[in-house]
C-alpha cells in the first residue's frame, strides 16, 4: 500500500485540472497578448478563471492578480503594500508563526528601514487580540497573519482581527497568507475586513507554480515585477494560462460539496489523532474538531529523529513531512513548533501528517501499525 500523507507540501492534481491543462498547452495555446484567435481564446480562459475565483471569494474579477504561487503572492503584498504606503507609516506587524515566504520578507522590510512588531501566540498557536490591539499604533500600515499554520493546523481568528484592525486603525491594510486556508474553509474577504489575500494552487490539487493575490479595490501596490504590464500592471510577463485555467477548476472543485469534503477530512483527522495518541511517549501539537484546520495533524515522537522516522515510513511507502516543505530541507529550528512552546528534544521529533479528501481511514490504519511496529526498533536503536 502506497499512503501519501503530505498533503500540505501539495497535492496531486484533479483529472480535471490535469485535462484543462493538457488542452490548453497542445490545442488553445495563444499568447494572451496576441490579437489573433487563439490569443483572444486564450485572453477569455484568463478572464473565465478571475471569474471563477472571485466568485468563490465574494469578490470582483479586477481584485485577483495570477503569480507564480504563494511565495510571489505574499511577496508581492508585504513588499508592495509596505513601499506603495510607505508616507503613511513605517510599522507592520505580523506573527512568531508565519511560513518563511512571510517571515523573509518581513526581515527583508526591517532592512529596509521598516519597523515590525512579532505578536506571540499561545500553546495552541492562536495569536492574543489583546496583545494585538496594543501592537497597532498611528503609524502601522499593514497587518500580516496566516490563517492556517502550514505546520500545526491552528486557525487565527481572521474575522475579529479583521474588525479590531479597522477599529483601531482605519488605514491599517489587514493581509492574510490562506494558503493552507483556501479549499479549506469559506472565506469572503470584504465580510472579514481582508484587503489582501494570498493562495497557491498546488496546494489545492491544481498546478505548481501558478497562484493568485486577491487586491482589494483602492489598495495600494507597488508591482514587483515590470515589463510589458500584464495584470492591470501589476503582475508584468506572459499570463501562464495552462496553470490559470487550472487553478480556477481546482478551485471550482475544491469548493464542490466543501462541507462534505472538510467533514471527511476531520474524520480522519480526529481518528488518527486518537489511535496516534494511543502509542508510548507521543505527544500531539494539533488540535481535533473544528479547534484547528480539518487537515494537519503535528506529532512529537520522543526518542526518535523526526528524519530518521520519516525515512522509516518512507520505506513502507507512507510519505509525511518533517515540517515546512519549503524549508524542512534546511537544518533549522522550526519557529512555530519553538513558538508555542516546544521542548528541543519534542520538536526534534516531530512529523507532519497532512490529509486531502481521498485519504482513507484505512490507509491510516496501516500509519498506525507500521509506527507500533517502527517505533519501538528505532527508540531501541538510539539508545544504543
Amino acid at each position: 500500500m502506497e499512503v501519501y500523507l503530505d498533503n500540505s507540501a501539495t497535492t496531486k492534481v484533479y483529472d480535471s485540472v490535469r485535462d484543462t491543462m493538457v488542452k490548453l498547452l497542445q490545442q488553445d495555446f495563444g499568447n494572451p497578448s496576441s490579437m489573433h484567435t487563439l490569443g483572444f481564446t486564450a485572453e477569455t480562459y484568463i478572464k473565465r478563471a478571475k471569474e471563477t475565483i472571485s466568485a468563490i471569494l465574494h469578490a470582483g474579477p479586477k481584485e485577483i492578480i495570477f503569480t507564480s504561487g504563494g511565495t510571489e503572492s505574499n511577496n508581492m503584498a508585504l513588499i508592495g503594500a509596505a513601499q506603495a504606503n510607505r508616507r503613511a507609516g513605517n510599522h507592520l506587524i505580523t506573527t512568531e508563526i508565519e511560513h518563511p515566504s512571510v517571515a523573509s520578507t518581513m526581515e527583508y522590510l526591517e532592512e529596509q528601514g521598516f519597523r515590525v512588531t512579532y505578536l506571540k501566540v499561545n500553546e495552541k498557536g492562536v495569536v492574543s487580540l489583546q496583545e494585538l490591539e496594543e501592537a497597532i499604533q498611528e503609524d502601522t500600515i499593514l497587518v500580516s497573519v496566516m490563517y492556517v499554520n502550514n505546520e500545526i493546523g491552528s486557525i487565527q481568528p481572521i474575522e475579529q482581527i479583521g474588525r479590531l484592525i479597522k477599529t483601531k486603525n482605519p488605514k491599517a491594510l489587514f493581509h492574510v497568507d490562506a494558503i493552507q486556508a483556501f479549499g479549506k474553509m469559506e472565506i469572503i474577504p470584504k465580510k472579514f475586513g481582508i484587503d489582501l489575500l494570498s493562495v497557491s494552487g498546488h496546494k489545492i490539487h491544481g498546478p505548481k507554480g501558478v497562484g493568485f493575490l486577491y487586491c482589494r479595490d483602492k489598495v495600494k501596490l507597488k508591482p514587483l515585477l515590470h515589463g510589458g504590464g500584464q495584470e492591470n500592471g501589476m503582475r508584468s510577463g506572459t499570463e501562464n494560462v495552462p496553470g490559470i485555467a487550472a487553478l480556477a477548476q481546482a478551485a471550482a472543485e475544491s469548493y464542490d460539496k466543501l462541507k462534505e469534503k472538510t467533514s471527511h477530512m476531520i474524520t480522519c483527522k480526529d481518528w488518527f489523532i486518537e489511535h496516534v495518541e494511543e502509542l508510548e511517549d507521543v505527544k500531539v501539537n494539533s488540535g481535533k474538531g473544528e479547534e484547528s484546520a480539518p487537515h494537519i495533524v503535528s506529532v512529537s515522537f520522543l526518542g526518535v529523529r523526526s528524519e530518521v522516522l520519516l525515512h522509516a515510513l518512507e520505506q513502507q511507502h507512507i510519505y509525511v513531512s518533517a515540517g515546512s516543505a519549503c524549508s524542512s530541507n534546511k537544518p533549522s529550528v522550526s519557529a512555530t513548533l519553538k513558538a508555542i512552546g516546544l521542548k528541543k528534544e519534542e520538536i526534534e521529533s516531530t512529523l507532519r501528517f497532512s490529509f486531502s479528501d481521498s485519504t482513507t481511514i484505512e490507509e491510516l490504519q496501516y500509519t498506525i501499525d507500521t509506527l507500533k511496529q517502527l517505533l519501538p526498533k528505532l527508540r531501541l536503536f538510539r539508545r544504543r
